[in-house]
């Protein structure tokens, strides 16, 4: 106990001055007040800005229209990324029809992440990372622990799947809510007799963005890939981003009439849901 913080007074006086720091591993409340905003995007139109740790998660309720960027800041990132449909969240992230529906196992741009109802909850916009994965979900309690030691939530090698169980419950879900994941920024190739392997990362400052066709409860886990060949868990941060990008998402419906048929229906079904919810 140092003298700062040796008497309550002290230690409140410690606390508050530390109210207006920007660590590596918080959110920033307001978002505007991020201290670099993503190019052409106003401070005021930020809605989320956070860096999360390795081992650590984040979940957030964004808007239909929300632009979303996750960025790999050192290279070592693996963000596993969870949807469900805000207004209903029984509707949530199908990972076998997002792969089986648009004929294309491998995320990047253009690519849609589709709901167990059919329609899209986000679409890929952009890419520049490549090293994506929707074939092995996310890490196992029982998996970790065999690899690394452990794998509870507040061991130094957490699993993916116990953390998205806390923020299923951070929104009212239970664990029978939480389906399998979808991951940026580590690779995973499948071979021609089926067995799949991993491609890595595609290094420092690689970034990939969505666009939310529908609210979104939106859960991210930032720790270690199944395939993940390192013998020690190293995981490293990935900074989040969002803002209101209406005009983005308006473009991109726009564009899906001219788009393979599997995604234009499953556009269609997604603005459908929207119009009969809401008659704005």
């Amino acid at each position: 106990m140092t003298t700062d913080t040796a008497t309550t007074a002290g230690a409140r006086d410690h606390a508050r001055a530390q109210a207006a720091g920007i660590t590596d591993s918080m959110p920033v409340v307001p978002a505007r007040d991020w201290p670099t905003s993503p190019e052409g995007v106003a401070a005021a139109h930020l809605t989320w800005a956070e860096t999360v740790p390795g081992g650590r998660y984040t979940t957030k309720v964004l808007a239909r229209g929300t632009r979303i960027r996750l960025r790999d800041i050192d290279g070592r990132a693996s963000a596993h990324v969870l949807l469900w449909r805000a207004d209903a969240p029984w509707e949530r992230l199908n990972v076998a029809d997002t792969v089986k529906v648009p004929w294309q196992a491998y995320l990047g741009e253009g690519h849609p992440l589709l709901s167990d109802q059919g329609r899209v909850l986000a679409t890929v916009v952009a890419d520049g990372s490549g090293h994506h994965d929707a074939l092995c979900g996310t890490t196992t309690l029982a998996g970790n622990a065999a690899k690394y030691g452990a794998g509870e939530v507040h061991s130094a090698s957490p699993a993916g799947r116990e953390l998205f169980l806390l923020s299923a419950a951070k929104n009212g879900l239970t664990p029978t809510d939480v389906p399998p994941s979808v991951s940026f920024f580590h690779g995973v190739v499948a071979g021609a007799d089926g067995a799949l392997t991993s491609t890595g990362t595609a290094g420092p400052d690689a970034s990939v963005e969505l666009i939310l066709h529908l609210p979104c409860i939106v859960a991210i886990a930032n720790t270690a890939h199944p395939l993940d060949p390192a013998p020690e868990f190293s995981t490293g941060p990935v900074e989040v981003l969002a803002w209101r990008a209406e005009s983005d998402l308006d473009a991109v419906i726009a564009g899906a009439a001219d788009r393979e048929p599997e995604y234009g229906r499953a556009v269609a079904n997604s603005e459908d849901a929207w119009a009969a919810a809401h008659f704005a």
